[in-house]
């Protein structure tokens, strides 16, 4: 498998990266942090936009900076995609005009995106002979994802894309990106200080730190780790559980997904049975029961899923986080009370109840 593996150090007055990578080129990969953690700093690196002077990046077999050997090639010499948080679109051209721009600076033979499937994946067919200053900023981001794309890039490096975007222009384009990486399998960089964008999109996720990188690997684990509460600030932890529609009950408004062959109950989707769905489990929403499992569905509590103990950590004074394993890492935070009347232990066998399951289209920031 293709390989991402880069190490940079940058020095500023006040700031310094000191990062290094080696992650499957594959899939959507986030950078996640507060403002001043470095993000930026390091997609550009990678870019090519800010030269490390010890820097390395390589990408598969092309290695694309080694200051060891003196090699380093400019941004316009990387076959990377490259949007940021401004569209930058020509005003002066139409839309098909500015996907064109982006499609006639590969050379023929190097293509592998075409026109016609940028076009259709991201939905901007009725947009080809408008000029820019006649789309919303959602619509300005897609037809700017498109022309980076349109390079036919190694690689597809998105800046905090819709930083500058509302709700709702949010909800209109994060489905186009999910498209993305299922249906051209160009692996993406994505930056953004939005849990939110990376729990819907991401597969990996990195966590900066004052330049940094704190945590990385798979976004459930990540944010469901117990030692990185105080790191992720005033992100709640919880899981990201991928689950697959398995029936329809309209007559309750609900739909049952099936996760491991355990049941989860959400709000009627109008998606088709069988088609994967993610979602995010707070660790605020989640109690803990013993006893028997027949003794357990006397309740008003539609999701339990079996779960065993893994560990546990103080949060403050009276609440401790618990760490579970339903097939996934799951967490439930808990009163000091409640862990002593439950008399908790690692490897223990328990039900989580789950009193709310969010469905990861609910943006709230």
């Amino acid at each position: 498998m293709n390989r991402l593996i880069a190490r940079f150090d940058v020095t500023y007055p006040n700031f310094q990266l000191h990062v290094e990578l080696d992650v499957p080129a594959t899939g959507i990969l986030a950078l996640f942090g507060p403002s001043g953690s470095g993000k930026t700093t390091l997609i550009r690196c990678l870019a090519g936009l800010e030269r490390a002077p010890h820097g390395f990046l390589c990408l598969g077999d092309e290695v694309w900076q080694d200051e060891t050997r003196n090699i380093y090639e400019p941004i316009h010499r990387r076959p990377i995609g490259y949007v940021f948080q401004d569209a930058r679109l020509f005003p002066h051209l139409s839309v098909r005009s500015n996907l064109v721009y982006g499609f006639n600076r590969t050379p023929v033979s190097q293509r592998t995106v075409s026109l016609e499937q940028v076009i259709d994946i991201l939905g901007i067919e009725h947009l080809l002979d408008r000029r820019p200053h006649k789309l919303s900023g959602g619509e300005q981001q897609r037809v700017t994802i498109g022309r980076a794309l349109l390079t036919s890039p190694r690689l597809l490096l998105l800046d905090e894309p819709l930083s500058s975007l509302d709700v709702d222009r949010k909800r209109e384009i994060l489905p186009f990106i999910r498209r993305l990486y299922k249906e051209i399998h160009v692996p993406i960089i994505y930056v953004s200080h939005s849990i939110n964008e990376i729990v819907q999109l991401a597969q990996l996720v990195a966590l900066l730190q004052e330049g940094r990188i704190a945590a990385i690997g798979p976004v459930g684990e990540v944010f469901s780790r117990l030692d990185l509460r105080k790191k992720l600030g005033r992100h709640p932890i919880g899981a990201v559980v991928d689950a697959v529609i398995a029936e329809h009950e309209p007559a309750f408004g609900l739909t049952r997904l099936d996760y491991k062959g355990q049941s989860l109950y959400v709000p009627f989707q109008s998606l088709e049975v069988g088609a994967e769905l993610r979602v995010h489990i707070l660790a605020s929403d989640v109690g803990l029961v013993l006893g028997d499992s027949s003794l357990l569905m006397l309740t008003s509590v539609l999701n339990v899923l079996r779960a065993v103990v893994v560990d546990m950590t103080e949060v403050d004074q009276s609440t401790v986080d618990v760490q579970l394993d339903i097939g996934c890492p799951l967490v439930a935070s808990i009163t000091k009370k409640s862990l002593d009347a439950l008399k908790l232990t690692p490897g223990q066998q328990v039900f989580a109840h789950i009193k709310a399951v969010a469905l990861i289209e609910e943006l709230t920031d």
